[in-house]
């Protein structure tokens, strides 16, 4: 074991100790865990609310044996403001659940089958395109966020979202300690506090206070329950568009328990086992599903505090879920979440969205992908020209994204073509 541990993963710190570690995760999280929903339209209380919930589901599934913490997924956000714009919560709700039901059937197959199959169905050369799709399908909506106000290019907006960007560049690359961990909240306070300068010097309204204002301290999350907060409806489309995504996830799971089993040396793949870790995502994306929030996914910011700090405590972990489950009531801190503004949020996301289209690229380059070889030039070139320039099936009210389609051609394509050229 690592002698400069402080806290071992079954280690549980004094109360004081262990509340200011705890907010230090939640701070890790914070940002984009609230940023998700915010892109697509969902009260970020909610997401806060599931988060948590869907942590302490984790934990109790895993045996508290692993200390992963869940937050808000970025894989999903395309299609997401495609089905908020079409069919609403209700079919994103449908699209979550369906995601969270793929984990629990890869679970079942795992503890039966064992994992080697999911190499085969999902290889380096079909993955690391499909994430670099999800990334950069998001690009326009970034820029546009940055730059355009009500449809109109606006300088003002373009220099806000610039300087956002920049601070979070800047904390990422310069900051030390928890500095370096935080850099999205950091980013986000700094836009947000010059957006409201930059209001008050030009006069024009950047940051509408309207709401907060309005808003009691303690307020129940506007959640959207399945079968009690609209009626039921089966929304096919979504389910197909969004449950293939969650195989993408999958990987970064395999990642993460990965790092994590590097982290506290420990092997938990074997123990509490494979079949666990995922049954505990895909109940907690269920949660996340239920409750009328996005889907979530095991947090990489947190395991990046943990490689920092040196403490493991799965109680830690807890704790934090507990503390956004408290936060997600203060109504405050959602009409603030709320209130910041579109160039503030474009800033963050052209960030973030590039990182995720470069993992997809980091993937490509760690497996040692040749594109030399014509099968594997083929499929990741069908995979980033259909998935980027946004190739859907349709068929009557059926439909299916560009995200799923390009996974779902560059699996068959996987498939059918021979190894030799």
């Amino acid at each position: 074991m690592d002698n400069n541990v402080k806290y071992d993963v079954n280690d549980m710190p004094k109360p004081g100790m262990l509340f200011g570690l705890s907010f230090q995760h939640l701070f890790a999280m914070f940002g984009s865990t609230v940023l998700v929903p915010i892109l697509v339209g969902i009260n970020p209380a909610i997401a806060l609310f599931s988060s948590g919930l869907g942590t302490l589901a984790h934990l109790t599934v895993t045996k508290y044996k692993i200390p992963a913490y869940m937050g808000s997924s970025f894989a999903y956000i395309a299609t997401m403001q495609m089905l908020m714009k079409s069919d609403g919560i209700a079919a994103v709700a449908q699209g979550a659940i369906a995601g969270g039901l793929v984990y629990l059937i890869v679970a079942l197959i795992v503890k039966f089958a064992g994992n080697t199959w999911i190499d085969k169905v999902l290889p380096p050369v079909v993955v690391g395109p499909i994430i670099i799709v999800i990334g950069l399908s998001l690009a326009t909506t970034a820029v546009n966020d940055v730059m355009l106000k009500n449809g109109t290019y606006n300088f003002t907006y373009l220099l806000i979202g610039l300087v956002t960007l920049f601070a979070v560049v800047l904390f990422n690359m310069y900051g030390k300690g928890m500095v370096a961990v935080i850099p999205i909240l950091l980013g986000l306070i700094v836009g947000y506090i010059f957006a409201v300068v930059t209001g008050l010097v030009t006069g024009q309204e950047i940051v509408n206070f309207s709401t907060l204002a309005k808003s009691h301290w303690f307020q129940v999350p506007d959640f959207d329950i399945l079968f009690v907060d609209y009626k039921f409806k089966l929304y096919p489309s979504a389910i197909l568009t969004m449950a293939p995504i969650a195989f993408v996830t999958m990987t970064e799971h395999f990642g993460h328990i990965m790092v994590l089993n590097s982290l506290t040396n420990r092997d938990y793949f074997k123990d509490p086992g494979l079949d666990r870790t995922l049954t505990g995502d895909g109940l907690a994306q269920i949660i996340a599903g239920f409750f009328g929030a996005p889907p979530v996914t095991s947090y990489g910011e947190n395991i990046g505090v943990m490689a920092l700090n040196k403490i493991y405590s799965v109680y830690v972990i807890a704790g934090a879920a507990v503390i956004a489950v408290v936060m997600s009531f203060i109504g405050k801190v959602s009409a603030l979440l709320q209130s910041i503004p579109t160039p503030v949020i474009g800033g963050i996301s052209i960030a973030l969205f590039g990182v995720i289209a470069s993992s997809g690229l980091k993937i490509l380059i760690e497996n040692k992908i040749d594109f030399d070889n014509k099968k594997n030039l083929l499929i990741a070139s069908v995979i980033l020209v259909s998935g980027i320039g946004g190739l859907m099936l349709q068929i009557g009210g059926l439909q299916i994204t560009s995200v799923a389609f390009s996974t779902l051609l560059g699996i068959i394509l996987y498939q059918i073509l021979p190894e030799k050229d």
